[in-house]
């Protein structure tokens, strides 16, 4: 499973790498949107559980992944912009659905608020509209570690927070990839939290309430950082939502046992194509390298 790959350029201002994995038999296509200091590598597992049902789009970023050499990194990007090149993507890889994890779901909604004809339904994974008390004293440990570009401790207290369910193989890997990262990555990721914990509490509702198509919100019933509980806030001003929960898993979802794949799995499909869906479908769990997702 080879993906078309392109980097595209986005209204002359910025330059994304893509990843397009094109199924003969699929009807629809989604696009994935992954999380803060995330690349293409952190939907390996996810692309399984929607292909060959869809064509699947993936993307890096301007400021990561490989995206990164293609761009000057001379201004932050905010939820706002990450959300007009989501537009810019949707309208041109024709896209029907959408999917976020984690800090992805800020752009996404951003983008469905705009009410993108094209688009049909989304799922929003590992998100939720209220800063808690874990996830609030986790950004602000944040914000302090990438201020001072402490890499160690960036590291660790991914791995010891919203990462603390995955296996022992994905948080060495996670470690890695986040201690090694470019200094505007970290410039980008502090500029995003510090906008996060400054911005008025109620805007991730105001635009929710914007959002006409059928939203699915999964989270994991161990994430005390985006809980379920948290997440069911949005049922009051989505107008058409159903929410899951993925038992016995934390933040990751699917990437942290085999059997949170199979729920996400059951859960995405589903949703998505209900009337296809099998009871049981053809699974199949990679327990590969995923690069970190905030």
């Amino acid at each position: 499973m080879r993906p078309e790959i392109a980097v595209l350029d986005i209204q002359g201002q910025y330059r994304v790498y893509t990843e397009f994995y094109r199924a003969d038999a699929a009807q629809k296509t989604i696009i994935l949107v992954n999380g803060s200091m995330a690349t293409t590598a952190s939907f390996a597992q996810t692309v399984k559980n929607l292909h060959p049902q869809f064509n699947v789009v993936l993307y890096d970023q301007p400021y990561a992944g490989k995206s990164k050499p293609h761009n000057r990194h001379e201004k932050m990007l905010t939820k706002d912009v990450e959300g007009q090149i989501l537009l810019e993507l949707i309208d041109h890889f024709a896209a029907e659905h959408v999917l976020s994890f984690s800090w992805g779901g800020a752009a996404t909604l951003s983008a469905l608020a705009q009410r993108p004809r094209r688009i049909e339904k989304a799922v929003i994974s590992s998100f939720s509209p209220v800063l808690n008390a874990p996830m609030l004293d986790y950004l602000e440990r944040g914000v302090d570690y990438l201020s001072n570009l402490d890499r160690d401790r960036v590291g660790h207290l991914v791995n010891s927070t919203i990462g603390k369910h995955l296996p022992p193989l994905f948080k060495r890997f996670n470690y890695r990839h986040v201690s090694s990262l470019a200094e505007h990555e970290y410039g980008q990721m502090h500029f995003h939290i510090s906008d996060v914990l400054r911005s008025d509490q109620q805007c991730y509702i105001k635009v929710a309430k914007k959002i006409n198509v059928p939203v699915l919100f999964i989270n994991g019933e161990w994430d005390e950082y985006t809980s379920a509980a948290d997440a069911r806030l949005f049922a009051n001003h989505v107008q058409h939502c159903c929410f899951t929960t993925v038992q016995a898993t934390g933040h990751f979802l699917d990437m942290e046992h085999k059997a949170a794949c199979r729920d996400s799995r059951k859960a995405l499909m589903g949703f998505l194509l209900p009337a296809h869906y099998e009871s049981q479908p053809r699974y199949n769990y990679v327990q590969g390298y995923h690069a970190l997702a905030i």
